[in-house]
């Protein structure tokens, strides 16, 4: 599948053949949450909001001393409140914080005290699992803790085994001492950066209005971010005193903002409450993108494409009204038509990876070998940002097989399965590859590299008795 506001399912089917247009848009929200235990089991991936998600964070980042650059930020399908980190710079944000946001500042005083985490080394892990594990594995295993929280260490199992290959090992939550310290640490990077801490005090109250919930009720962020108090007093004590708590968001991100939520309306929410919140009559900009993204999940073209042709009428350097465009052709069979707006977006975007895999996927499906080709160029320039990308590397082996180049095809494969976390299929299409590759070349070095790369994490995969 090509990436776009959709679901990644863990444990993806590797294929060398491209599927049919996927169905792309994530579920709705209600049923991501169904009480089964096992909501969020998902990413997803879009460019406009991970680059509006990123522009929050960099300067935070940046605060703290780390490299903005190595921090990776993921968006886990669910809708309820949750961010953690994990497995090093790892920081996950959960739809429904996204959704719940009433402006950016409450996101960067999340994104502020999840870097206080990091900062400090109080990362939610356990030691050998997490360095090991997975992205999916984490997300897992977060969930997991979560869950045995809830319980008082009972009935997490099934949930935090769901993690590809961790098994039951359980994840620990906060203290409350690392908690107070994350506080401080946090508030001392909105200062740097001249923020105010507003946001953070505005979803600690909406967490502490949740403290009288059953466990099961509340949010799993509350389950392993223990609240007190204290804490709040700490935090209004320094909104009270800080020179910059009457700071605003700048004009731009709060525009960016309203797009997110309607984005994730319009792409997540059942169509009847994504148009209950943004009316017919309302015809701002974040009101008409959530419309036409429900009017095409629906399908319905007819009412879809008018509003997204207006909006690029009015912002025709916008990258993502291009992209939704062309993403309404091209999952409605429209492949051709579908190719402009996707090489537009492109071309606006140049340094957007996740662009160029979706122009890449439209050009392949169009069968035409010079396509083929531009298409190839795109995906290894996407790959140089990206190079655990599966779905690049799958659609770059497509690509190369098109062109009987069987070895890169048979390398690239690998790439995938390693990048998916299936170390077995990553040596044998290493091994493939070796039978074609010229001795010396980067490729086969790589192909080598790779095969040494999995079979170690094998061994360790059978050291921990997954």
């Amino acid at each position: 599948m090509k990436f776009n506001i959709r679901q990644r399912t863990l444990c993806a089917a590797l294929t060398l053949c491209l599927s049919a247009p996927p169905a792309i848009y994530a579920p709705p929200a209600s049923a991501q949450d169904s009480g089964s235990g096992r909501p969020g089991e998902s990413l997803i991936r879009d460019a406009e909001i991970e680059e509006t998600i990123r522009d929050y964070a960099t300067p935070v980042f940046t605060a703290a001393g780390l490299d903005a650059s190595a921090v990776h930020i993921y968006l886990v399908s669910d809708n309820r409140l949750n961010a953690f980190v994990a497995g090093g710079q790892n920081l996950f944000l959960f739809t429904g914080t996204l959704s719940r946001s009433q402006s950016p500042n409450q996101i960067v005083g999340i994104v502020a005290h999840e870097t206080g985490h990091m900062a400090g080394g109080h990362l939610l892990r356990t030691q050998e699992a997490m360095e090991n594990a997975s992205i999916e594995s984490m997300i897992a295993m977060a969930l997991g803790a979560a869950a045995a929280v809830a319980s008082h260490g009972q009935g997490a199992g099934a949930v935090i085994a769901g993690g590809a290959g961790v098994g039951q090992r359980a994840m620990l939550q906060y203290s409350i001492e690392q908690e107070a310290k994350a506080d401080q640490a946090g508030l001392s990077f909105l200062d740097k950066t001249k923020q105010s801490a507003g946001g953070l005090l505005d979803f600690f109250r909406i967490l502490e209005g949740e403290e009288l919930l059953s466990a099961v009720r509340q949010d799993p962020y509350l389950r392993t971010h223990p609240l007190t108090r204290m804490r709040i007093e700490y935090v209004e004590n320094h909104v009270s005193t800080s020179p910059y708590s009457t700071a605003k968001d700048p004009p731009d991100w709060i525009e960016r903002h309203r797009r997110m939520k309607a984005k994730l309306a319009g792409f997540m929410e059942p169509a009847a409450q994504c148009f209950s919140e943004y009316k017919e009559d309302d015809p701002s900009i974040a009101a008409r993108y959530a419309r036409a993204t429900a009017y095409y999940r629906m399908p319905n073209l007819g009412k879809a494409l008018p509003l997204i042709d207006g909006l690029i009428k009015e912002e025709p350097r916008n990258p993502y009204f291009h992209e939704l465009k062309g993403q309404m052709l091209f999952e409605n069979g429209r492949g051709k038509e579908a190719l402009t707006p996707y090489q537009e977006a492109s071309r606006l975007k140049p340094g957007s990876a996740l662009l160029r895999v979706e122009l890449a996927q439209v050009q392949l499906e169009a069968n035409d070998p010079a396509l083929d080709k531009a298409a190839i160029a795109n995906l290894k320039e996407a790959l140089r940002d990206e190079d655990r990308n599966a779905e690049a590397w799958r659609l770059l082996a497509i690509g190369y097989g098109r062109q009987e180049n069987f070895g890169m095809s048979a390398l690239a494969v690998s790439e995938q399965a390693y990048a998916s976390g299936d170390h077995k299929l990553a040596i044998q299409q290493a091994d493939r590859a070796l039978n074609f590759l010229p001795k010396g070349s980067p490729s086969r070095l790589r192909a080598e590299d790779l095969k040494a790369l999995a079979n170690r994490e094998k061994d360790r995969e059978r050291e921990r008795g997954d």
